[in-house]
């Protein structure tokens, strides 16, 4: 018998447009990286280590998705997670919560864009990342 709770989340994942997905991964991304930081403090390094393997993970999925059709704004989102993702590796091997304090707040901004793209028409937010 299937988990009717595994069966709802696969429900609402599949109804979701591709933007409002992409919200939720830059969600999960910051829950990951506040949890990192937090096991940092506490000096949890392998709970840090899974933490920021997981966010990592999240920007890659982020980057494999990306339209590179779009143009610009696809090439500069590319090289962003680029760059987030060589600071969480960094942050990473140096159990350093400064480079994830770093870029919570431009996830968090990246975040508030793609929120305002949702609230755009269909037609128009469909075409974006």
């Amino acid at each position: 018998m299937a988990n009717p709770y595994a069966t709802y989340k696969q429900q609402a994942v599949s109804t979701m447009t591709p933007v409002e997905i992409v919200i939720k991964l830059y969600d999960e991304c910051e829950r990951q990286l506040n949890r990192a930081v937090h096991f940092i403090d506490t000096k949890d390094y392998a709970g840090a280590h899974n933490a920021l393997d997981r966010s990592g993970e999240i920007v890659n999925a982020l980057r494999s998705v990306l339209n590179m059709n779009v143009g610009e704004i696809s090439n500069n989102l590319d090289l962003l997670y680029d760059f987030f993702f060589k600071q969480i590796v960094q942050a990473d091997m140096k159990k350093d919560k400064e480079i994830i304090n770093q870029i919570l707040p431009q996830i968090a901004e990246l975040k508030d864009a793609f929120v305002q793209i949702s609230k755009l028409p269909k037609t128009y937010s469909s075409e974006v990342g």
